[in-house]
């Protein structure tokens, strides 16, 4: 980091805490009363207030809040005139020459720090002098502004990066019901039958692998590696396999289906070449489920079993209201419509073509990610 001069957040700028608004203030009309949840995306509803208050606790478009208890954060507001509730911050900027954008970056950088050591047993929260104590470097204003111009520019890209990959899974989707029609109402006529039709092979995974686990070795595969008929390979456990049948009947081939069958049923993901090449197996949450190629493309019922109409079968062969499961005769008999196989392996082909691009921008997402923190360390430490 920079040689510049450390300032007290305190020494920065004014913080005017919100009104403490109770519930009978609350109405439909007026003015939107901000409360953490609604800086943070998590309200289900805005609370109004229809009276008299203190100019003090409005604020508009551009202003910097901070939210200091139960969710520590920074934040632009660009919601229109609005009134700010307890345990929020409005900053204003009247004690030294400071960019909004590099305060909210400096102040965002500071509060993570610090969240380790904060006050509540159940809620982050700081106090107000501690507050004022944290320490931020403070450069030239013209060196703040090129710094907060860099780092947006690179936060733009990323959410650009995020949006592309997610109209990508969206293409994806809207192609299914291209080729196939809704499954549902099933308008092109198709074929229905069970799966056990086409299954050659069906397991579930080990039990009680933990002292086969290891920083190294083959991957070890759990609910949360497959979602969004995808194998995820990070945040990945590792296992030396013992010798024996139960490794042979749980270790992954080629173009295996994955079903997650506890928990959050009817997850699925296609094993492809290098993740059977480098060596997997699959724990007691998942069925392998072997299928004819002769007869089916696996990406297929993979999209097929994510459609309403599979989600709709799984929730509705739950084996328990309590605690949720599938058992081998559930998966068996669930019902897929058959269209020629020549329709789902150009399915998938084109599945293959759409992960190869997202493959190019998740490692460019990657990249800026890295930068990003990278760029927040050399500034602000």
């Amino acid at each position: 980091m920079s040689k510049w001069e450390m300032m007290k957040l305190g020494e920065v700028a004014t913080y005017i805490n919100g009104y403490a608004f109770k519930p009978s203030d609350w109405g439909k009309g007026g003015v939107p009363i901000i409360r953490i949840q609604d800086l943070t995306g998590n309200a289900y509803e805005t609370n109004c207030f229809n009276g008299g208050y203190s100019p003090r606790y409005e604020i508009n478009d551009g202003d910097i809040l901070v939210a200091w208890s139960a969710s520590l954060g920074v934040y632009e507001w660009n919601g229109g005139k609005a009134l700010l509730n307890q345990h929020i911050f409005k900053v204003v900027f009247d004690k030294v020459k400071v960019s909004k954008r590099y305060f909210l970056y400096a102040v965002n950088k500071v509060l993570l720090e610090s969240s380790n050591q904060t006050h509540g047993s159940t809620m982050k929260h700081i106090t107000k002098s501690r507050f004022d104590n944290l320490l931020i470097p403070l450069p030239p204003l013209d060196e703040q502004k090129r710094i907060a111009e860099e780092l947006d520019k690179i936060r733009e890209l990323i959410a650009k990066r995020k949006s592309q990959l997610q109209k990508l899974d969206l293409l994806v989707k809207a192609k299914f019901v291209e080729m196939f029609g809704d499954p549902v109402s099933n308008p092109m006529g198709w074929k229905e039958g069970c799966l056990s039709e086409v299954i050659t092979f069906l397991t579930s995974g080990s039990r009680g692998w933990s002292s086969f686990f290891s920083a190294s070795g083959e991957m070890f595969l759990t609910i949360k590696n497959v979602k969004n008929n995808k194998i995820l390979t990070s945040n990945m456990q590792y296992v030396i396999a013992p010798k024996g049948k139960e490794a042979e009947r749980t270790k992954v081939q080629p173009y295996d289906l994955l079903i997650s069958i506890t928990a959050d049923l009817g997850r699925t993901g296609v094993v492809d070449k290098s993740i059977s090449e480098y060596g997997a197996y699959i724990n007691q949450h998942l069925s392998l489920i072997r299928l004819d190629m002769k007869k089916v493309n696996p990406y297929y019922i993979s999209y097929f079993l994510e459609t309403p109409m599979g989600k709709k079968q799984f929730e509705s062969k739950n084996q328990s209201a309590v605690k949720a499961g599938l058992n081998f005769e559930a998966i068996k008999s669930l019902l897929v419509l058959y269209p020629p196989l020549n329709l789902q392996n150009q399915f998938a082909d084109y599945v293959t073509k759409v992960e190869q691009a997202k493959t190019k921008l998740q490692q460019g997402l990657e990249q800026l990610e890295t930068l990003y923190k990278a760029r927040l360390q050399e500034y602000f430490g």
